[in-house]
Parts: C-alpha cells; structure tokens; sequence
C-alpha cells in the first residue's frame, strides 16, 4: 500500500490521478488532500476517500467545507499555506503529489521535499522559480522527484535506454497550441473561449492559455534543465501537432528515443505513482495507422514567450520566477477580459523589463521576486487597460512586439 498526500485535488491532474487510484483500490490510500474554493467537489472526494487531513484556501472556505461535511470534520480541514504544508508533511505519507497551480504550489513541494517525502511532481512552477534550491533538495534528503508533465515524463522513460553521460540533447514536443496559422493580427483578436480550445488536451485554463501563447513550452524547459541537469543550450523544441510523440531524447551514437502514447494524462501520472513499475490502464491504445506524424522548428517571431524563456534561465537569478509570477498575472487578465492575447507576453516583457534582477539565497527571497512581479505585472495591465478606454470605439492598433522578442534565442 502507498500512503499519498495530493496537493491539487480539484484541478485537472488532481481529478486524473484520482480516477487512477479508483482503479487500483487496494495499491494507493490518500491520506491528505489540498485545494482551493472548489468545495463543492472537495466534499465529494472526501467522502470517497475518507482523508486524515484536508487543507483549503482560506478560513471563510475551511467552514463552508465543515459545513457540507460535519461536525466530525472539524479537526481534520485547516486551511493557508500552512494548512497545505501539513497536508505535504504528514508522518505516514509516501509520497505527494503536487499539483497545485502557479507558485502557490512552491512551499507545500519544498515542505514535502524537507520531511523526507517522494514527489510526483506536476507543479512546473516549482522548478521554474526555485530550481537549484528544490534539487539541491531533493539531493539532501534522498527523495525520489518523478515528473508527471507528459514531455519530462517522456523523458525520465526515454532516458531507461541509455546513460545520462551519453545524452547529446532532450527534445521536448509542443502541440502548437490552436493559433499556430494565425496571422499577426488576426492573433490580437483571439478571445479566452478560442485560447481555452485546445486541439487534443484537456486540462486547466491557466495551462491551456500558456499552452497557446508557448509559455508552457518555455516554462518546460526551464523544468526540463533543473530535472535533468541538461545545458539549456541541449533542450529543443519541436512542434508537434499530433501530440502522440511526448517528447524524445537523442543520444551521442544518434539513437533518438522517444515516448509514444494517446493524449491522455493518466498515462504519466502513473507511471509517476508507481515507477518504475508500470500498471494497466482503463484508455485506448495508440493507433498509428491513424496519425500522419509530423514536426517543425518553433515560429518565435510567433510566440515570444519561448525566447523570453530561454533569456531568463541564462540570465539567472530570480528572471524564471519574475517570468513565472508576470505570466500568471497576465493570463488571470486576459481571461477576464481585461488584456488581449499578445499583450499577455508584452505584459510579461515588461514586468522582466522594469524589475531589478536579484539573486536567489532561498525561498524567502524567490517569494519577495514573486511579488514584486505580481505588482509591477499588475501596473503593466492597468496601463493598457487606460489605453483601451482612451481608445474606446477606436480601431486599437497592435504594436510590435519588442525587437529583441522577434528572433529566435541565441545558442
């Protein structure tokens, strides 16, 4: 039996990696659960899996949760990051599973990772912010970090059929997103509905966004660097648009291995569960009679974010996490409407822009870097906002991008 906390449980992957534990009853008992308002489903999946502990978002949703599930509930929620903490740090658990959206998810993981906890890890953000520190720490405290990003997932996998010494590069895989024959303007007309439809994965709206503007791309590789201990100058990108190929690994002989499978995230998330052993799945095999499998180099006149990506892992420092917070920011906004699509990248080249790159010493101050993008990020969008009523019943015209955006990164 394997004793698991899940940080995230309301979200896309934490709904997913429920409905593989259903499958397998008497392998995986959760023991925590975290969240946020979604109390509606959160007393659902308690009352499934009857958890030690459940953390939510705040206290106001601590008693709304009480409330739906009992008197008898009332010392098993608490609620904050504190909460979230405890969920990660409990005694009997295995391993955790992170899941948590954005940078909220950075102190349960390192909590996790400090009280000697296995991590299945879905939390990109963690990574991107806080690389060198979350590694060091898995180093310390001999914790397995096993990705369930489809893309590392592929990976850690194509990885089995050689030595990490023989490795030349790591490509990673990208579907392109749905706007990826879309002219310059037409992209300033892309409404949150459009951006939400993503051709072949179902997943979160934070996720979704970044995986039609690239942001998710560029985040993956900062990701793909800590986890692999790769140069950034040997992970590549490629689009994909069939999505079957997860992403692939070449090595020094020319072998390239790659990692295959129907678009479905239980797939890694098992084999994050349960590595290296592998179970069976209730999900359709791939046919590949049916695909016609294709790839192209990245267009990053198209979408910037990428070498905005690759610019803030060279630059060091807190640039990922000052990336990290801008885009979260930025993409809150956009889908409520109150920036277009491309001004979610120019919000985030801007924030890069006018904050002060500062070292890391620790997660206190990867936290600091994080606020501070969140404000200035913030300013960024109240300007075009301003610019948006000043040109009310106007024809708004779309400025270029910034030049050093427009070309490809630089190797």
């Amino acid at each position: 039996m394997k004793y698991l906390s899940l940080l995230g449980s309301t979200g896309s992957i934490g709904k997913n990696v429920l409905e593989v534990i259903k499958q397998y009853p008497g392998r995986f008992r959760v023991l925590g659960l975290a969240a946020g308002r979604n109390v509606d489903l959160l007393a659902k999946q308690a009352a499934a899996f009857n958890p030690q502990l459940i953390s939510v978002v705040d206290e106001d949703t601590a008693r709304q949760l009480n409330k739906k599930l009992g008197p008898e509930w009332q010392h098993k929620i608490v609620h904050g990051v504190s909460g979230a903490e405890q969920v990660a740090s409990l005694p009997a658990v295995d391993m955790v599973v992170s899941a948590i959206v954005g940078a909220a998810g950075l102190k349960p993981t390192h909590a996790a990772i400090l009280a000697g906890k296995n991590i299945a890890l879905a939390n990109k953000e963690s990574l991107v912010m806080a690389g060198e520190i979350i590694m060091g720490a898995v180093a310390k405290y001999k914790v397995n970090l096993l990705p369930i990003d489809s893309e590392h997932n592929a990976i850690l996998q194509a990885l089995s059929a050689g030595r990490q010494q023989d490795v030349r590069k790591l490509i990673l895989t990208a579907s392109g997103g749905p706007f990826q024959q879309l002219s310059d303007a037409e992209l300033w007309q892309v409404t949150p509905e459009q951006a939400l439809n993503h051709p072949n994965w179902q997943m979160g709206k934070k996720i979704t966004i970044d995986c039609a503007t690239l942001m998710n791309k560029g985040l993956e590789v900062i990701e793909a660097k800590w986890l692999f201990d790769m140069r950034v100058e040997d992970i590549e990108i490629l689009i994909h648009p069939q999505s079957v190929v997860h992403s692939m690994v070449e090595f020094i002989d020319g072998s390239v291995m790659a990692q295959m499978g129907v678009p479905d995230m239980k797939i890694p998330i098992a084999y994050a569960l349960t590595y290296p052993e592998r179970i069976k799945l209730d999900i359709p095999t791939l046919n590949l009679t049916r695909h016609n499998i294709t790839f192209q180099r990245p267009n990053f006149k198209m979408f910037p974010a990428l070498k905005l990506a690759y610019q803030a892992i060279r630059q060091g420092g807190d640039r990922p996490a000052i990336l990290s917070a801008a885009n979260e920011v930025a993409v809150a906004a956009f889908l409520a409407g109150r920036i277009r699509f491309p001004e979610i990248i120019l919000c985030v080249a801007e924030t890069l822009q006018k904050t002060d790159k500062r070292p890391i010493t620790g997660i206190t101050s990867i936290l600091e870097a994080d606020l501070a993008a969140r404000v200035q990020a913030e300013s960024v969008i109240e300007a075009l906002e301003i610019r948006k009523k000043q040109k009310k019943g106007e024809a708004i015209p779309c400025p270029d991008l910034p030049p050093n955006l427009s070309s490809q990164p630089a190797k």
